[in-house]
């Protein structure tokens, strides 16, 4: 497995690993949700982030990690990947070479709040809506290392 910086033609082939990953792991989110973010996703949040993939030996795409001023904005991982070090591989990369120190994860995805925990990611706060508003809780998380600095 590699990291390399994502392409636009890559995008295709982002969303639909992107819609995969929710799938499995958003439950509380409608399809109507589901389908309201897509083409912001397409048209403005990966564009909006420092963008990178990581591929097997064959080049395929296996998941992606998005980074905006020391944030992991996104963070998908194509499922039949899960729990094979994907997610460990993009998170440590934007540790060490984007300067990602916080996260916001949602509150009804235990799986993801707990993998942050295991790579030293602490709870700093709580919203009780999203991004766009709406009424899904998120953790505020911080690398904990960087708190020790602080």
């Amino acid at each position: 497995m590699y990291i390399e910086s994502a392409e636009k033609k890559e995008y295709p082939t982002l969303i639909d690993i992107w819609q995969a990953s929710v799938s499995q792991t958003h439950d509380f989110l409608s399809q109507h949700h589901i389908d309201e973010l897509k083409p912001l996703i397409l048209a403005h949040y990966f564009d909006a982030v420092t963008l990178y993939c990581c591929k097997n030996r064959d080049d395929k795409i296996m998941g992606f990690i998005g980074v905006a001023d020391g944030n992991i904005e996104m963070l998908f991982v194509e499922p039949t990947f899960f729990a094979k070090g994907v997610g460990t591989l993009l998170i440590n990369y934007a540790i060490d070479n984007l300067a990602a120190t916080h996260v916001d994860v949602n509150e009804q995805n235990p799986k993801a709040h707990g993998f942050y925990l295991s790579k030293g990611f602490e709870q700093i706060g709580r919203s009780e809506l999203d991004g766009q508003g709406k009424p899904f809780p998120l953790i505020h998380m911080r690398l904990a290392k960087v708190a020790e600095v602080e």
